[in-house]
């Protein structure tokens, strides 16, 4: 499988991306960045995420996975709290724990914002430079959204420029986008 690098908005996803996640702290507050939306689009997950901070089940370089219908929301424990900076060990580590979450539950694909490049402080190179050498021959596809596109089911740039969905195929307006298992923009 891949690492697909794209452009988008995770929570328009096209209805095959059936697993997002993001990097959190690991004291129950999602206040600032994407944490944000995901606290409003899944206020049942927040609620949990809270209760698994304060309880010592999320802490840094582990996952919270949490299950909405069909869709899985994977809370990534970055950061101790919201005032110190992510390590890019935890976030190697709490990805690893969500890709084996994810192959014990037939996750074919996660989508991912620039995951410790944003409030956490990593250098967003140093991020990707991990996810490409780590996970880009994993069982599942990492889709990650490196660029916000309001509104824009994930969609990439290929090397000759064209703009294509995330999945592999040429957009072609009209035609929805589709599933990450065919391809998109790949890591090197």
């Amino acid at each position: 499988m891949a690492v697909i690098y794209c452009a988008g908005d995770l929570f328009h996803r096209p209805p095959e991306l059936l697993a997002i996640g993001h990097g959190c702290n690991c004291a129950g507050a999602m206040g600032k960045g994407i944490a944000v939306a995901f606290k409003r689009e899944f206020p049942a997950m927040y609620r949990a995420y809270r209760a698994a901070c304060s309880d010592g089940r999320l802490v840094p370089g582990t996952v919270f996975p949490w299950r909405d219908g069909d869709v899985w929301v994977y809370n990534l424990g970055t950061q101790r709290t919201w005032r110190t900076k992510a390590r890019l060990g935890d976030v190697e580590s709490a990805i690893d724990a969500m890709m084996a979450h994810g192959l014990a539950h037939d996750v074919e694909a996660i989508g991912l914002p620039r995951v410790g490049a944003g409030l956490g402080g990593i250098p967003w190179d140093d991020v990707r430079s991990m996810l490409t050498s780590r996970f880009a021959n994993h069982a599942i596809d990492l889709v990650v959204v490196g660029q916000y596109r309001a509104g824009l089911s994930p969609r990439s740039m290929d090397h000759s420029g064209v703009l294509r969905s995330a999945f592999g195929t040429s957009l072609v307006e009209g035609e929805p986008p589709r599933c990450p298992t065919a391809g998109g923009h790949r890591s090197p």
